[in-house]
């Protein structure tokens, strides 16, 4: 059994599906921060100085006719809240991820759509066959090589740029709502 476990983690697919979990769990705390702390301060500002942390309804609870200024003041006292900012906040944070994702797969998918296909079909029998072959294994047909264009080494340094450039235009358009 210890040899089984050892050769499923030395696997390639269980150390990538580590590191992606890592990787997804830090992005989380960087996406949740920018949304609280960077995003949401200047929105609440440009709609009347409201703190969308803080923003919650009283349901019931907690001593009568009280207000309270926070959450963690109102949860004290025994009320049950409705915290209708914390979701808001959480909304926002799936939707950049989910930009974010977007923006990665999207990029992603234009490479590979450019990666010429290393097979072609034979002019005789139709069978798929290497790009490399000068006989159909199939058919037994003499066939020409076919030439592929080599992918640009630039393609995947293009979509890096693109990238950075909607993150760029993101944080001054953050900056000039801040100011």
């Amino acid at each position: 059994m210890f040899k089984e476990f050892g050769a499923f983690i030395n696997r390639g697919s269980a150390i990538d599906m580590a590191v992606g979990i890592i990787v997804g769990s830090v992005m989380t705390g960087l996406v949740n921060s920018l949304v609280k702390d960077v995003m949401m301060p200047p929105i609440g500002l440009l709609v009347g100085g409201v703190d969308f942390s803080q923003w919650f309804f009283v349901l019931g609870g907690g001593e009568p006719g009280a207000t309270y200024e926070t959450i963690a003041q109102a949860q004290a006292a025994g009320a049950t809240t409705l915290n209708i900012g914390v979701f808001l906040n959480t909304v926002v944070s799936f939707l950049i991820t989910m930009f974010a994702i977007f923006l990665f797969v999207r990029t992603l998918n234009k490479m590979r759509d450019k990666q010429p296909a290393n097979t072609h079909a034979c002019p005789y029998c139709t069978s798929n066959i290497s790009n490399d072959a000068t006989k159909c294994p199939f058919c037994c047909s003499a066939v020409k090589k076919v030439q592929t264009a080599a992918v640009e080494e630039s393609d995947l340094k293009q979509g890096v740029k693109k990238i950075k450039n909607v993150a760029k235009k993101s944080l001054k358009k953050i900056k000039e709502i801040a100011q």
